[in-house]
């Protein structure tokens, strides 16, 4: 079906071909990628845009031998299609199949591996440090997207790198800007006489001619500003008072053009950056059309382009989170909303439209993210920030300082806590619970259903000296009706009984209580008995008087979905530790694993958290 295509094995039959040979395998790469993941969705917009650079990186260079370093992975799935996997591409993100991302023990062209943005430069600097104590003579490569140069890993790395010696080509895969100004006879010519040998050979005569002292730094400074001034992008300045050798921007999209520049830039030493600038769906007119959208689609028609969208009377819990931050800037006016990146991701476009003074994306930067929303609630503002759980992970040292200890009342939204389905391992949300717990002066707490994360998000706003963690689930809530639901501020540290039974205490948080509820409910048509069910709503602080209660069972079982280990099952462990005549504790949550990319159905399953695995296990319990 595909003539180049179905030939390649592995980036060394790259090597054989001609130009015009490797623009037709960019067409193939691109048709085939987007036959895939209109059957089985992907990241797909930023992987059409990087198609001639992977193609040129692996002609270019020897991979595996030399290293190349992806950030995050969107733009990867050309260099997993050409690397050995094409036909396991198909099972791209599946159970069983490829990882989406960049995995170590996945292949060995995955030199490093990325679920989380900025980190290829620091990466690729080690690979590189590596090779010169070794003397193996192995190059480094790290492609980064202009998306995650804006976060703060990624300019550590580059200060880093730029400051030694390091043999280390970043690539800037830049899809946000226009290349149309910034290609001409002119800056063809200056990026040729750049990448030249020769042009590189004189320069490094001259700088040590020029040896260190004054007369070198005028010259170098006259140097940085000429090329600010030629180059239309003046990115090019900051890059070389770094420390970086600026080459670009070019032409991505040109195969030709990339593949020569990679020649001429692959005979220079120390650290150098090359600008390239691509259009985020290339080849596809929808996702050209509409880059954002088509960044993870979801199912569509390949040919029409008409994207296939599950039909759900169920809202999101992020849609819900996004009319309620609406609502609650509507009440108040110190309402402002903060997203690291992650607008529609999270729900919070609507917000935006309504109150875009009172909206702050500040790119993929959840440190800043954080310090930035507790500067806004010492200035008298009431922030909403919120972050995927995964993500918060990067901010723990910010929220523990910059909020927790200065007791600053942030609202922190944890989207996709728990198990989030076929993202997998990087980016499940399984730690908040434990990582946070231990934090002095926060409030925790986690909703069953909409109606509680509105009023869970209302109740953020009475908080007047400490900040509260809100986490909730990706996709789909419970189906209640909440829209009508009135604002009630719960009080803090109070759960709910939800059933009256005996034997076994179930003590549940968030979603997974619901779970445990259509357990419980079947057990007790089936058995006529039923255990006692609560909805502890509340992991910090604990409800004491629940606890209490609970004490007078045989048996506790506690449910969460985050990690067994020091959340919920944790906190109960040690309240009863060292009491006399203390119930048995048992409990069900995310084991001590990372968890692989399945459906979040499948998943939840394997960790024992549907209500049929909960229901087996209360059958157990409650006859023995």
């Amino acid at each position: 079906m595909y003539e180049l295509l179905d030939k390649i094995e592995s980036p060394a039959d790259l090597r054989k071909l001609s130009i015009k040979e490797l623009e037709q395998l960019c067409t193939e790469i691109r048709q085939y990628m987007i036959a895939c993941c209109a059957k089985n969705p992907g990241h797909l917009g930023s992987s059409l845009g990087a198609v001639e650079l992977i193609v040129a990186l692996h002609s270019v260079f020897d991979t595996p031998k030399d290293h190349l370093v992806f950030d995050v992975g969107h733009q990867a799935y050309a260099h997993k299609i050409l690397t050995g996997r094409r036909e396991a591409f198909r099972r791209n993100r599946m159970a069983d199949g490829i990882s989406g991302f960049p995995r170590r023990d996945e292949s060995p062209y995955d030199a490093f591996g990325a679920g989380h943005a900025s980190t290829s430069i620091s990466a690729a600097l080690g690979f590189a440090e590596a090779a010169r104590l070794q003397g193996t003579g192995e190059r480094s490569v790290a492609v980064i997207g202009d998306g995650a140069l804006t976060g703060g890993l990624a300019w550590e790395g580059l200060n880093n790198a730029g400051a030694s010696s390091a043999d280390l080509l970043v690539v800037l895969n830049d899809n946000n800007i226009s290349i149309d100004g910034n290609l001409g006879g002119l800056h063809d010519y200056l990026l040729r006489v750049t990448t030249s040998s020769t042009y590189n050979k004189m320069k490094g005569k001259v700088w040590d001619s020029l040896g260190e002292g004054k007369l070198r730094d005028w010259v170098q400074r006259q140097v940085v500003q000429a090329k600010s001034n030629i180059v239309r992008d003046s990115g090019g300045a900051l890059f070389e008072a770094l420390g970086f050798r600026y080459f670009g921007p070019i032409d991505g999209n040109d195969i030709t053009q990339v593949t020569g520049t990679l020649r001429r830039l692959k005979g220079l030493k120390g650290p150098r950056i090359l600008h390239v600038l691509t259009r985020k769906g290339k080849g596809y007119s929808p996702a050209e059309a509409d880059p954002t959208a088509w960044h993870a689609p979801g199912r569509f028609d390949p040919v029409s382009g008409e994207r296939i969208r599950s039909v759900s009377s169920v809202d999101r819990y992020q849609d819900v989170f996004g009319q309620v931050l609406t609502d609650l800037a509507g009440m108040d006016p110190k309402v402002v909303g903060i997203t690291p990146a992650m607008a529609s991701g999270c729900g919070m476009t609507r917000f935006e439209q309504a109150y875009p003074d009172r909206f702050f994306d500040v790119g993929i930067e959840e440190e800043h993210a954080v310090t930035f929303a507790a500067g806004l609630a010492a200035g008298g503002m009431k922030p909403y920030c919120n972050i995927y759980s995964s993500f918060a992970q990067r901010s723990y040292d910010q929220i523990i300082h910059d909020a927790a200890l200065q007791r600053l009342p942030v609202v922190f939204c944890f989207d996709r806590a728990g198990l989030v389905g076929e993202d997998g391992a990087t980016h499940q949300g399984a730690f908040d619970l434990a990582a946070f717990r231990c934090i002095p002066g926060i409030i925790i707490s986690a909703p069953r259903n909409e109606i509680e994360l509105k009023q869970l998000m209302y109740t953020g706003l009475q908080i007047k000296d400490m900040p509260m963690i809100i986490r909730y689930p990706r996709g789909g809530g419970e189906g209640v009706p909440w829209q009508d639901a009135p604002f009630e501020a719960l009080p803090v540290g109070k759960g709910e009984k939800l059933m009256d039974g005996k034997r076994v205490a179930i003590l549940g948080l968030g979603p997974v209580v619901n779970r445990a509820l259509e357990a419980a409910e079947r057990h007790k048509v089936d058995y006529w008995t039923s255990p006692s069910v609560y909805d502890l709503r509340f992991l910090k602080p604990l409800d004491l008087s629940i606890l209490e209660e609970a004490a007078k069972f045989d048996v506790i079982l506690t449910v969460e979905d985050g990690s067994l280990k020091g959340g919920l099952f944790g906190a109960v462990s040690e309240y009863f530790s060292g009491k006399t005549d203390a119930p048995l504790i048992k409990g069900l949550g995310i084991p001590d694993q990372f968890i692989e990319q399945d459906t979040q159905a499948a998943q939840r399953a394997s960790c024992c958290l549907d209500s049929s695995s909960i229901y087996e296990l209360l059958r157990e319990m409650m006859k023995n």
